[in-house]
């Protein structure tokens, strides 16, 4: 576990402006990894602290971004308790597997996974006005939902937060912004879940890792504001966005063996 900084300031400073990019994105739509993982991998770091490290950062952001939905009574947890402790275990799950885990058919089918709930939300009917926040939450999917989810974000991690939103959206009564509110919300726990392991496994750059968490909780805290105030019209394109992003990306990477 690093004790002295392992880059210099010239790469701090832009692994802290990334950071801060990522963190209104992720807060808004998921997909900050989408930035932050290629920055640390550029900056030279292994790739087994770079997963450790980013999910250091990462939990900065998804903690103020789920506090500002919460505050907003966006999030209810107590409706939410099988799919909390469902992402929790999937995540420690995930974590602890990761690096024993064949991952190789699931990378490739990546982009097209992410790429499906672009399109769904791009044309799909979901609902555009606030429905009432205390509309009854179905219990039955919510823990399968947590478990794959978390394991997934344990595993690996990018586009978790647009799993999240699209699968929320398809088995709940939400509106894109209260979808939105479950995703960050999901993201803190398995986040938290995840760094836990990587902590244990001494997988952690503290310096870089703390000081690009202090940088995305400042973006997430804009971006989640933004995403509240500007509802499911502000979402949507940003989201869109992202995931297309994402999908090219992953497909780059998983496809065509680039970095």
């Amino acid at each position: 576990m690093p004790l002295e900084l392992s880059v210099d300031l010239t790469t701090l400073a832009i692994l802290v402006a990334v950071a801060f990019i990522a963190g209104f994105i992720d807060a808004i739509a998921g997909g900050g990894g989408l930035l932050t993982t290629p920055a640390l991998l550029t900056a030279g770091l292994p790739p087994h602290l770079v997963l450790g490290t980013n999910k250091l950062s990462s939990t900065f952001g998804s903690a103020t971004a789920s506090l500002a939905f919460y505050r907003r009574k966006l999030f209810r947890p107590q409706q939410w308790q099988r799919a909390l402790w469902g992402t929790l275990a999937g995540a420690l799950l995930g974590a602890a597997v990761a690096q024993y885990l064949p991952a190789e058919w699931l990378n490739k089918m990546l982009p097209v996974i992410v790429f499906g709930c672009g399109l769904y939300l791009l044309f799909g009917g979901t609902p555009k006005a606030p429905l009432d926040s205390d509309a009854p939450i179905a219990k039955r999917w919510q823990l399968p939902q947590g478990l794959t989810l978390g394991f997934y974000d344990g595993v690996a991690g990018p586009g978790t937060g647009a799993f999240w939103t699209v699968s929320s959206l398809l088995l709940y009564p939400l509106d894109l912004v209260r979808a939105s509110g479950v995703a960050r919300s999901m993201n803190f726990v398995s986040n938290i879940a995840a760094l836990t392991v990587f902590i244990y496994s001494g997988q952690v750059d503290w310096l870089i890792g703390l000081s690009m968490g202090l940088a995305v909780m400042a973006g997430a805290f804009f971006g989640a504001r933004s995403a509240i105030g500007g509802g499911a019209k502000f979402i949507r394109p940003v989201f869109i966005t992202v995931v297309l992003g994402l999908t090219v990306r992953l497909a780059w990477q998983h496809w065509f063996g680039q970095a």
